[in-house]
């Protein structure tokens, strides 16, 4: 009997010794009796202003304000050539020369022919006055000196046009003719292009037709010459719709005082159409697309909880936040697959930055 009550006494000991220790193990139980789950390690960023251009991309082609293919107003034999291929040459400088001699001989014999009519103008004149004369051959003569004038004044006018001229300041191109050529009025001599300004022209779709303003900027790059920003201000936007692509052409003035743009390179063109410069913006890794909308996780009180975005503009590695977050907020960027909504969590900040928004250079222009 003694053996079996020491027995039973020796297992009530140990099983006390049992529930003393798991109580330890278990630590301090919450208010309702359970443990909390110990807070996420999570990352975070701020919310911040940044400036926010709203463009339009497009590709286009550099083009000429003016450009044109010489031809002669005089046909004859080509005798002298005066600009060389690619020199720069201001209005109204010497090009070619078309051989004048027959044109010379023509206005020499309407002179001839002028003096004679002023002088037979001259005698009626007189007998006019000894009324020797009729009104009749008054009237004759005076046209017959009218005529010969007018005849001096077109073959004058013909004579200049031997010497073809630059019609505006610009860049002779390839020339097509060689001295010594027999010149019609469709032949063609050479091209004539300007060259600063030069002109960005691009179409747009027409779903943007009520964003296209004259005026706005321009920013873009030229695939020929990597490295190179360029910007330019909207002077032209076509008032018809261009079938079948159903799109607008724009077109930009841009400075080419270096001369690096030339005529039909090619372009990618951003055209803003409207600058925020206090928008909110986030890293894109903070925004969660779920069932066609988006949302985010923001840190308040060390706790989770989930809100749906608009979004706006995106540029590299950041997005606009157009509604549902404010600046200063913290959103995650890291570890956001696994919270749910009022999880604790222990945030730790991260640094994002990113360089301004393509045209938000040109946008800010003056």
């Amino acid at each position: 009997m003694r053996y079996v009550l020491l027995t039973s006494l020796t297992v009530l000991v140990l099983a006390g010794c049992s529930r003393s220790a798991a109580k330890k193990t278990a630590g301090p139980a919450s208010a309702g009796g359970q443990a909390g789950p110990p807070p996420m390690m999570v990352e975070v960023a701020v919310a911040r202003e940044d400036t926010v251009v709203d463009a339009i991309a497009a590709t286009g082609q550099i083009e000429a304000i003016q450009s044109l293919d010489l031809r002669s107003d005089i046909e004859g034999r080509l005798v002298e050539i005066y600009a060389k291929e690619g020199t720069e040459v201001e209005k109204g400088t010497p090009l070619f020369k078309v051989d004048d001699a027959e044109l010379k001989a023509e206005v020499a014999r309407a002179e001839a022919d002028r003096d004679l009519a002023a002088q037979a103008l001259t005698r009626t004149r007189d007998l006019m006055s000894q009324n020797a004369s009729s009104t009749a051959d008054l009237e004759r003569a005076q046209a017959t000196a009218k005529g010969t004038q007018a005849q001096l004044e077109l073959l004058q006018v013909r004579l200049s046009h031997t010497v073809v001229r630059a019609p505006f300041t610009g860049v002779v191109g390839q020339r097509f003719v060689s001295l010594g050529d027999y010149l019609t009025t469709s032949t063609r001599l050479a091209t004539v292009q300007t060259v600063n300004p030069q002109r960005a022209t691009f179409p747009v779709p027409e779903r943007y037709a009520q964003r296209l303003k004259k005026g706005q900027k321009v920013a873009f790059r030229v695939a020929a010459l990597p490295g190179e920003d360029f910007t330019g201000v909207v002077d032209f936007i076509d008032p018809v719709v261009q079938l079948p692509a159903r799109t607008i052409l724009v077109k930009a003035l841009v400075p080419n005082g270096r001369r690096l743009l030339q005529q039909g390179m090619f372009i990618e063109v951003r055209l803003a159409t409207e600058v925020r410069p206090k928008a909110v913006v986030v890293p894109e890794d903070a925004i969660l697309p779920l069932q066609g909308a988006s949302y985010v996780w923001v840190v308040r009180d060390a706790k989770a909880t989930r809100r749906q975005v608009g979004l706006g503009v995106r540029t590299p590695g950041f997005v606009e936040i157009s509604s549902g977050v404010d600046a200063g907020d913290q959103v995650v960027v890291g570890g956001l697959e696994l919270l749910s909504e009022g999880a604790p969590v222990n945030p730790k900040v991260v640094e994002r930055r990113a360089g301004p928004p393509p045209g938000a250079e040109a946008a800010q222009q003056p």
